[in-house]
């Protein structure tokens, strides 16, 4: 296991690197406009994209300037010269706001879409199980910013049963908190939820019939055992990387049309107000944060797929 762990270590800091040198290009080497420019912002003096040039190195070579931003990034020394704000801040700042809204987000579709997916499989072709089935094409179907919208009108305005806007802090009041988030929290968990439970649906019958669980059946443990630790357990493990590659997503900003339109200041909001204004320094590194937690999740996902079945630390 700890040979498996190094190695899956080692690979994710490769592929951060190589992410990395592909976000940089796409920034700074592949436009055709001067970078330096475009991140002192649209408005900025001869002085300040001068300073800009300087900082980022690019006026040296490419390994240079490559090196100068990630510094930059890591250290938490990017500057929006458009509001002359710390970017790595305003990430800090609001990124309980994210967390907030995307780790109960996460819980909820994926709890739900285990027990949904176990129903349809257990029911399969009755009456319960082509109902699931139906609701879960409808959740896949309807766009995230529609869903918000009309929950937010028919919930919080035309019935006011819901606050319309905004965030309250966990520190500030747990009980208005969760009051605030219930239906952002709905809103990312539907689509989701008709995802995963189609995908757990299809693997449960794959694996309800194999010769392990006939095995298992015929050393006479009871039904619901055979089915939570044997055939559950197995059908979740492409769960697991696809729920950390989304949860990962969601982190990096990926939640900006729920947190627009319920005004909820988070990473993404920030991140849509910044392409709204053309605003570079935020975007890069939005971006960066996005592909490190993509890694890091994946590479978590790789650990825990790793500890439900043993054959994977031998690949």
């Amino acid at each position: 296991m700890a040979r498996f762990v190094v190695r899956r270590i080692l690979s994710a800091l490769a592929l951060l690197f190589a992410v990395s040198v592909v976000v940089f290009g796409i920034f700074e080497i592949i436009p055709a406009y001067n970078p330096a420019r475009a991140i002192a912002g649209r408005n900025a003096s001869p002085t300040t994209v001068e300073e800009v040039s300087r900082k980022f190195g690019f006026d040296k070579p490419i390994y240079t300037q490559y090196l100068n931003t990630m510094k930059l990034i890591f250290t938490g020394q990017v500057i929006d010269y458009q509001d002359d704000l710390n970017v790595v801040d305003q990430f800090r700042e609001r990124f309980g706001a994210t967390l907030s809204l995307v780790i109960p987000a996460g819980l909820l579709w994926l709890v739900t879409a285990i027990v949904l997916g176990s129903i349809s499989a257990l029911k399969a072709g009755r009456l319960v199980d082509q109902g699931l089935m139906v609701l879960a094409i409808v959740g896949v179907s309807v766009p995230v910013f529609l869903l918000a919208f009309l929950l937010l009108y028919l919930l919080a305005f035309k019935t006011t049963i819901f606050p319309n806007t905004g965030y309250v802090g966990i520190t500030v009041s747990p009980i208005q908190w969760a009051y605030h988030l219930i239906l952002p929290w709905f809103s990312i968990a539907v689509l989701s939820v008709g995802f995963y439970s189609r995908i757990l649906r299809s693997n449960l019958l794959d694996n309800i019939n194999q010769d392990y669980v006939r095995t298992a059946r015929a050393k006479g443990l009871p039904a619901r055992q055979v089915f939570v630790r044997h055939v559950l357990r197995n059908s979740l493990m492409p769960i697991v990387t696809i729920f950390g590659l989304d949860f990962a997503t969601l982190l990096g900003g990926a939640a900006l049309v729920v947190e627009t339109v319920f005004n909820i200041p988070g990473v993404g909001q920030y991140e849509a107000q910044a392409i709204g204004n053309l605003d570079v320094p935020p975007i890069l590194v939005g971006s960066m944060l996005t592909a490190f937690f993509v890694v890091v999740f994946g590479a978590l996902a790789d650990l825990l797929y790793a500890l439900l079945d043993p054959r994977v630390r031998l690949s």
